[in-house]
């Protein structure tokens, strides 16, 4: 089963991230590229992307002729989605671990962040109730 971990920030996560001291934004970093790599080595690691500062995100819909419509930044927003992994496990209680440690990565003076980390599993289609 495929699920998707997402690790959130509050809206002033990423200014709070980058004021960290640099060797504990390296030892962060470094502990990031050491999960991933953990998860590839074992073969549960699908995808993992860190994303872009909220700061540059757009809304995009739909307009008239389907011509794209854009707006943002969004300050009502309280939180934004920083990253994700995608990981292929057996149980979702394998899902829950993996976030778990995603969690515990290492903040200002190496102290776990306990980040929360939003664990939904993939859907290969909608439920069979809505066919």
């Amino acid at each position: 089963m495929k699920y998707i971990l997402m690790m959130n920030c509050p809206k002033t996560g990423y200014d709070t991230f980058g004021a960290m001291p640099k060797k504990d934004l390296q030892a962060h970093i470094a502990f990031q590229k050491g999960l991933d790599k953990s998860l590839r080595e074992s073969g549960e690691l699908v995808s993992a992307e860190g994303l872009a500062d909220p700061k540059q995100a757009k809304l995009v819909r739909a307009g008239k002729n389907g011509e794209p419509i854009t707006d943002g930044v969004f300050p009502e927003s309280k939180e934004f989605l920083a990253g994700y992994w995608i990981v292929d496990v057996e149980t979702a209680e394998q899902a829950y671990a993996i976030a778990a440690r995603a969690s515990a990565a290492p903040g200002v003076g190496g102290a776990p962040m306990s980040i929360p980390i939003e664990v939904r599993q993939v859907m290969s289609g909608p439920p069979e109730e809505f066919l």
